[in-house]
C-alpha cells in the first residue's frame, strides 16, 4: 500500500520525557494516528509514571498515578498492541480508517432501513384514543398520522366522542349541521370549546379586561365594523363596538407550508375565518366612530380613564401596514377613542362568543 506523503513521525523515547522536555510543540506535531486512536505508548507511560513518582513520592502517588495512566491508556477491546516501528503504526492506522469507513456505511444503511411503515387504517384506529389537545402532536408522528387528521372520519369521531345532549350548542354546531363536509374541522373545534371541559375552562378564565394590551392585532386590516345596543340588568344600556380584523399571513421564508392537504379533504379544512379575530369593546355610552373599514391597525392601547374609575381604549388606523423597524404611528391616521370602557374582549374564530351570522 502506498504511504501517505512524507509526513514526519515522532518517535518517543523514555529518556526524553520529563517535566522540562515536554513542550506544546510535541503535542502540536503529534502523530495523527496516535491522536485519533487515543492510545499512549508504553514507553511514554512508563517515563511519565517514573517522573510523577519522583516528584510526588512513591508511597503517596502510586494509586492516583495508576488510575490516571489506566484511563489515559485504555484501548478498545478489538485494538491490537502498539509498536514502535513507524511502518507498523501506519499500517494499523490504515486498517482503522478502513474499518471506520465500513462501520459508517453499515450505520448509514441501517439508519435508512429503520422503522416500519404502517398503513393509514392503523393510524385511523389509534386516532380514536387521542385527546383534543394532542391532535397536533399526533399529526407530527409521521405523514400517515398527519393524513388521518385531514380526513372527515377523524373529525366526525372526535365530535361524537365528546358530544353531550345536556350542553346547549348553537344551531350551526348541532349534530345535523356537523354531518356536512364543508368547514367540518372548524365546526368541530368550535364545538369542543362548548363540550370539552379543559377548553371551556380555558376560555372562562379570561378576565373582562386583559392584563396587558394585546399585540397580535398590529398590522391587521379591519374589514367589518358594527355596533350593538345591549339591554340588561343595568338601568342604562351598554353599547358594544365590534371590529373584525384580518391578520396578515405568516409564511416561513416567504413560502407556504410544504405539506398540501389531500384534494378530497379540502372542503373539510375550509375555514373563511381562519385568520380572523373580533375585537369587542363594551362602553357605557354611545360614541361616534369614523369609518375604519379597509384601514390597517397600527396602534392599540388600553389605559386608565381620566376619571380613574374606568378604562380607555385608543385605536390608530393607517392606510398601509407599518414597516418593520419603524416606530408605531402615534400621530396622524384615523384615531378611535372609546371612553369609558366596561370590558374588552379579543376573540379568535374558535371562541364560543365569536359572533356568527348576520354580523359576519
Amino acid at each position: 500500500m502506498p504511504k501517505k506523503g512524507n509526513r514526519k513521525r515522532l518517535k518517543f523515547k523514555a529518556g526524553d520525557v520529563c517535566c522540562e522536555s515536554v513542550t506544546v510543540a510535541d503535542f502540536a506535531n503529534a502523530d495523527p494516528a496516535v491522536v485519533k486512536s487515543g492510545r499512549v505508548k508504553k514507553a511514554v507511560a512508563n517515563a511519565i509514571e517514573k517522573e510523577v513518582k519522583l516528584l510526588c513520592g512513591l508511597e503517596a502517588s502510586q494509586g492516583a498515578v495508576e488510575e490516571v495512566l489506566s484511563s489515559a491508556s485504555s484501548v478498545r477491546a478489538d485494538a491490537v498492541g502498539s509498536s514502535d516501528d513507524p511502518e507498523d503504526d501506519e499500517g494499523e492506522s490504515e486498517t482503522k480508517v478502513a474499518r471506520k469507513k465500513k462501520t459508517k456505511r453499515k450505520k448509514e444503511s441501517s439508519e435508512s432501513s429503520d422503522g416500519e411503515d404502517y398503513p393509514v387504517d392503523i393510524w385511523l384506529m389509534l386516532s380514536s384514543y387521542i385527546r383534543p389537545e394532542d391532535v397536533y402532536r399526533f399529526s407530527l408522528i409521521c405523514k400517515n398520522a398527519w393524513t388521518v387528521t385531514c380526513t372527515a372520519a377523524f373529525w366526525t369521531r372526535l365530535y361524537r366522542r365528546h358530544y353531550r345532549v345536556e350542553v346547549d350548542l348553537p344551531f350551526r354546531l348541532q349534530p345535523d349541521s356537523i354531518d356536512r363536509m364543508r368547514c367540518l374541522r372548524a365546526c368541530v373545534i368550535r364545538s369542543l370549546f362548548h363540550l370539552y371541559e379543559p377548553f371551556s375552562l380555558r376560555v372562562s378564565k379570561n378576565p373582562a379586561l386583559p392584563e396587558s394590551t394585546p399585540t397580535t392585532l398590529l398590522n391587521s386590516t379591519c374589514f367589518l365594523f358594527w355596533v350593538k345596543k345591549l339591554s340588561g340588568t343595568r338601568p342604562e344600556a351598554l353599547w358594544e363596538f365590534n371590529f373584525k380584523f384580518k391578520k396578515q399571513g405568516h409564511f416561513k421564508n416567504g413560502c407556504a407550508k410544504s405539506l398540501h392537504l389531500p384534494k378530497q379533504y379540502e372542503e373539510v379544512h375550509m375555514n373563511p375565518d381562519s385568520d380572523c379575530c373580533v375585537l369587542q369593546v363594551t362602553t357605557l355610552n354611545y360614541i361616534f366612530i369614523p369609518v375604519v373599514m379597509g384601514l390597517t391597525l397600527t396602534l392599540f392601547t388600553i389605559n386608565v380613564s381620566t376619571d380613574m374609575r374606568h378604562h380607555r381604549v385608543r385605536l390608530v388606523f393607517q392606510d398601509s401596514p407599518l414597516q418593520r423597524g419603524k416606530k408605531r404611528g402615534d400621530q396622524g391616521g384615523t384615531q378611535v377613542v372609546l371612553d369609558p370602557v366596561h370590558s374588552v374582549k379579543l376573540m379568535d374564530w374558535w371562541h364560543p362568543l365569536y359572533p356568527s351570522l348576520p354580523y359576519i
